[in-house]
């Protein structure tokens, strides 16, 4: 059973009534139901709002993969609770980036780039191609599936280069955007899927369901997890498998921890 929580920030589904409308239990509550219809998945939800952000270390630790929507308040956002996202994503938990969630902390500080990009909020009509057929997240979806009413994003998109660019957003107005892209940061796999503007009701959409479905299935790296060797500190090597002298004088002493 793959352990995932949706963090939402739950900020627009309490003042704004289209998205309350739309949201009524809130669009992390939406996203987790959609995961919770695959029977290897256990989904469940935390909120900016919660103690800690709904992200105590000891939740972390039991957590295979974090899906993280924000826009209006990435500010608010502890960074402490970033460092411990971090630390998490180094040592294994998968990360799934989730629309406006793309000028999150965590997500400019896993990217170390400005992650910013051109907008537009017309309800216009995206199409996501499949730019990566037989890859673990677009099993199962048609060559392109459209959203009837979307905010554009555009290009240039302020990101490293992704290790794979699975899904391509073509745009009413004409704008083109790289919207499904996968890195790896330490022992974590990252994710980023870009529709998903909250006065819309993109999450109720069976491929985009789909999408997210399998991207937590793809995220997961348990054995990362498990061994905990990614988020080691570093190790002391005092034996060589070369015979060598120690030259020059030494500011550790043997077998001494510690950073380096």
């Amino acid at each position: 059973m793959i352990r995932a929580v949706v963090w939402g920030e739950n900020v627009h589904e309490q003042t704004n009534k289209t998205v309350a409308d739309i949201y009524p239990e809130g669009m992390h509550a939406c996203i987790a139901d959609a995961l919770n219809a695959d029977t290897g998945i256990e989904a469940t939800t935390a909120t900016l709002q919660d103690p800690e952000h709904g992200l105590l270390q000891s939740r972390i630790d039991q957590t295979d993969v974090l899906l993280w929507w924000g826009h209006a308040a990435h500010g608010d956002v502890s960074d402490d609770i970033v460092d411990r996202v971090t630390e998490a994503v180094w040592g294994g938990m998968g990360l799934i980036i989730l629309h406006s969630a793309h000028f999150s902390k965590i997500f400019k500080r896993l990217m170390g780039t400005p992650c910013n990009l051109t907008w537009r909020e017309a309800g216009e009509r995206e199409r996501l191609w499949v730019s990566a057929r037989g890859h673990p997240i677009t099993q199962g979806l048609p060559d392109h599936f459209e959203l009837e009413h979307e905010e554009m994003y555009g290009e240039p998109f302020a990101v490293p280069e992704p290790l794979e660019t699975v899904l391509i957003s073509w745009f009413q107005g004409g704008e083109v955007f790289r919207s499904g892209l996968t890195y790896r940061r330490g022992a974590g796999n990252i994710f980023y899927f870009r529709p998903g503007h909250e006065t819309y009701p993109t999450y109720y959409d069976q491929n985009v369901r789909k999408v997210l479905t399998n991207a937590v299935k793809w995220a997961v790296n348990l054995e990362a997890r498990i061994s905990d060797v990614a988020s080691a500190p570093n190790r002391v090597v005092e034996d060589a498998l070369e015979p060598i002298s120690t030259r020059g004088p030494k500011l550790h002493a043997d077998g001494e921890a510690g950073y380096r």
